[in-house]
């Protein structure tokens, strides 16, 4: 193995918390939770623990409340059965030696009347509706026009953050991710394609940045800040979000992000899942702004992650659908040993099959 080969196993330290490997598991929702009260199951317990040899492992997106839930089957962080089904897991993950972040997310217009309280409609910074789906019990289908949220119930939504973030803590996880990319609230209010406000939350960048840095203060009242992170898509157009000057919007939140010193940014780099030069951006621009660590993220392959590393573009590198099929990634990639492919239609919803069954490489 060459010297630069080596670079992606070696240890890394994120605030107190010692990484063994510099490969990340990025967050991949599988809805597998329970029915009906959205429980992370024993069967992700199992599906967590095999894949503990990742330097770090950021949960699926986990809802910080019913409004906030935009897919079926999602688990969630707001009632007690949820945190213990959480806690099956992060004991799970950490009995095999791993670390595990719970990653916090609130869906805004990325959902479905038939997932909210009371069927209500979605909430979102502005009353504009997506052109995208999501999943329901009845399979794909067109996201629901979302009203405009009231200032009094952003308030509620940054005490749904602190809330998840406590819960996380009770759960057993060793740190807390915020979702604030993909089209997601966090950046629906980022973006001015979604967010047309006209109050305090909407208009200048520090304005559609206030409920980003509300929520990371929420969580930051419950964990130190090098055990908090937030994951960023300053260009992704996924669930159709666009901005008119990225860099400006994102550099100052990532700005501020670095006063509060957190742990790590996480950043999507071009379309999440598809072309990383969609738009140009200069993400080595957003490394400098931040005093803490550095994930890179979306389409890295072993030869990619290594180069990034011995240039120093980033400190750690997210591998997501590898994970699926290759529970034990951290190994193959040491080897460079052949990758399995994931099964798509097992991708979403489902038990075992596609999910728990990939073998490791010794067994295959």
């Amino acid at each position: 193995m060459s010297l630069n080969a080596k670079l992606l196993f070696e240890p890394f330290r994120l605030g107190d918390l010692e990484l063994p490997n510099r490969i990340v598991m990025a967050p991949l929702t599988r809805n597998r939770a329970e029915h009906g009260a959205d429980v992370a199951s024993e069967l992700a317990a199992t599906y967590y623990r095999q894949r503990a040899s990742a330097g770090l492992i950021i949960s699926e997106g986990t809802q910080v409340s019913r409004q906030g839930q935009g897919y079926i089957w999602t688990p969630g962080l707001y009632s007690e059965a949820q945190v213990a089904g959480w806690r099956r897991a992060t004991d799970a993950v950490h009995a095999a030696g791993g670390r595990i972040f719970a990653q916090i997310w609130h869906v805004g217009r990325i959902s479905h009347v038939s997932l909210q309280p009371d069927g209500g409609q979605p909430v979102a910074p502005s009353a504009i509706r997506a052109k995208t789906r999501t999943f329901i019990e009845a399979g794909f289908a067109e996201v629901s026009e979302p009203r405009a949220i009231s200032v009094a119930e952003i308030a509620e939504v940054v005490a749904d953050f602190g809330r998840a973030a406590a819960n996380a803590k009770r759960a057993g996880f060793d740190g807390v991710e915020l979702h604030g990319a993909n089209g997601y609230l966090i950046d629906q209010f980022l973006r001015d394609g979604t967010n047309r406000r006209e109050d305090s939350y909407g208009g200048s960048i520090e304005n559609r940045a206030r409920f980003a840095l509300e929520a990371v203060d929420a969580v930051l009242k419950v964990w130190p800040a090098s055990r908090v992170g937030i994951r960023l898509a300053p260009v992704s157009p996924s669930n159709d979000v666009a901005d008119s000057a990225p860099e400006t919007i994102f550099g100052h939140l990532v700005s501020q992000l670095s006063l509060r010193k957190l742990g790590y940014i996480h950043i999507v780099e071009g379309a999440t899942g598809g072309d990383r030069t969609f738009a140009p951006f200069d993400f080595g621009a957003l490394r400098k702004r931040f005093s803490g660590a550095y994930i890179a993220n979306n389409g890295y392959t072993r030869e990619l992650a290594i180069e990034t590393l011995a240039s120093g573009r980033a400190d750690l590198i997210a591998f997501g659908r590898p994970f699926i099929a290759n529970p034990d990634l951290v190994e193959r990639l040491r080897r460079d040993a052949p990758l399995a492919t994931p099964m798509r239609e097992t991708f979403y919803g489902g038990g075992a099959a596609g999910y728990t069954d990939y073998p490791a490489l010794a067994e295959s």
